[in-house]
């Protein structure tokens, strides 16, 4: 029986397959972290609650005007929040969207890289 050279009989193609696989692993690696670095800002109620997020979704900090903080309609104030975060979720989605498609990833929490391979 023959055998291709190299990693234990392993044919070109397929090393040359596993090269690749590992390149797209390393990027999707590097691209994670630029995600978890990458500020979104979420608004409502022309800015006067804005919300500060990363691309993978993590609230960091959320910032209230004083001047819709009102004790007799807490409701309003808990749109306004709810909003905000919508509005950042909105953005991150179509950053992270962007940034992973290319590795066959729809969203976080999506499959992984080459739809779950790696």
């Amino acid at each position: 029986m023959a055998y291709g050279k190299g990693m234990g009989g392993m044919s070109a193609n397929m090393q040359n397959l596993m090269k690749q696989a590992q390149k797209m692993q390393e990027e999707m690696q590097e691209t994670e972290k630029l995600l978890d670095e990458w500020e979104i800002v979420g608004t409502a109620g022309g800015e006067a609650v804005v919300v500060y997020m990363n691309a993978k979704k993590k609230i960091d900090g959320i910032e209230i005007d004083k001047e819709v903080i009102d004790p007799e309609d807490s409701e309003m104030l808990e749109d306004l929040v709810l909003a905000a975060i919508l509005d950042g979720y909105k953005k991150a989605d179509e950053v992270y969207q962007e940034k992973m498609s290319k590795f066959g990833v729809g969203g976080p929490g999506g499959l992984g890289g080459l739809g779950g391979l790696l």
